[in-house]
C-alpha cells in the first residue's frame, strides 16, 4: 500500500505539532507535495509558525506552489499572533486536503486551540513529530512533558495524537544515526503509544525499522551556508 494511505487516509486534513526543531515543516511539506501529486483534490498548506524566523515552510512556498499546492500564511511584525484566514472553512471541506504546519512548542500550538472541535474529528489526522536527538525529547519523561504542554493549549484529545519519528542530526545525518535514533525513540515512546511512521532522507530510509511505514524526505529548508558546503558530484 502507498505510504500516503498508510499514514493519512481516510483523513483529509493533517496537523503537525511538536517541539521546536523536530522537523515538522519538512514533513508537512513532503506530505503536501505527495497529496498534490495525486491530483484528485486541491491541496491547501498553512504555515502557522509564529515562533521563529528560521526554517519556515513559507520560505519554500515557491516549490509548493509550483507543484500546485495553495500556500497560506500571514505576514507578521516580529512575533505578532496573526493567522491566515480560511482555516476553519477548509478543515470542514472534505473536497480538499488541508495541511497545517504549526510553530514549535506550546506557543505555536496555542494558535489552533480555537479549532479543536475540527482537529478532533475523524477527518483530521494530528501528528506529533519527535526527533530523539533534541535535548527536550531524549526520553519518555521529556516527551510526555512536551505532549502535555501542547495538548493543554491546543485542546487536541490525547487519543488523536499520532507519533512520528524523525531521527536526525541535520543535513549530514548518516545511516547509523538514523538507526540509533529510531531505536531510542521506539523505546522512549513505547509506554505512551506506537510510532505511526518514521521519516528520513530518501537515501537513508532503508535503515529505518521495516515494520513501520517510512516517509522519504528531500530536505528543502536549509541554511545558505549549508547548501554551499554540501559536496558536489
Amino acid at each position: 500500500m502507498d505510504v500516503l494511505h498508510e499514514i493519512l487516509f481516510p483523513a483529509v486534513n493533517a496537523v503537525f505539532l511538536g517541539e521546536a526543531g523536530c522537523g515538522k515543516s519538512e514533513i508537512a511539506m513532503e506530505l503536501a507535495l505527495r497529496l498534490a501529486a495525486l491530483g484528485d483534490k486541491p491541496v491547501h498548506f498553512f504555515d502557522l509558525d509564529m515562533t521563529k524566523p528560521l526554517f519556515r515552510s513559507r520560505d519554500a512556498g515557491h516549490l509548493l506552489e509550483g507543484a500546485g499546492v495553495q500556500v497560506h500564511f500571514e505576514q507578521q511584525f516580529m512575533d505578532a499572533p496573526t493567522l491566515a484566514g480560511g482555516i476553519r472553512r477548509l478543515l470542514k471541506d472534505n473536497n480538499s486536503y488541508t495541511v497545517l504546519d504549526l510553530g514549535g512548542d506550546d506557543i505555536g500550538a496555542r494558535s489552533v486551540g480555537g479549532f479543536a472541535p475540527l482537529l478532533n474529528r475523524g477527518e483530521t489526522a494530528v501528528y506529533y513529530v519527535i526527533n530523539p536527538y533534541r535535548p527536550w525529547s531524549m526520553d519518555a519523561a521529556h516527551i510526555r512533558g512536551g505532549v502535555a504542554r501542547i495538548l493543554g493549549v491546543s485542546h487536541v484529545r490525547p487519543e488523536k495524537l499520532r507519533f512520528v519519528g524523525n531521527p536526525n542530526l541535520g543535513p549530514h545525518t548518516e545511516a547509523a544515526d538514523v538507526q540509533a535514533g529510531a531505536a531510542l525513540l521506539q523505546k522512549a515512546v513505547g509506554p505512551l503509544a506506537p510510532v505511526r511512521f518514521f521519516c528520513a532522507k530518501e537515501e537513508l530510509c532503508g535503515t529505518l525499522p521495516q515494520d513501520v511505514p517510512a516517509l522519504p524526505l528531500r530536505l528543502r529548508l536549509t541554511h545558505e551556508w549549508e547548501d554551499a558546503a554540501a559536496p558536489t558530484a
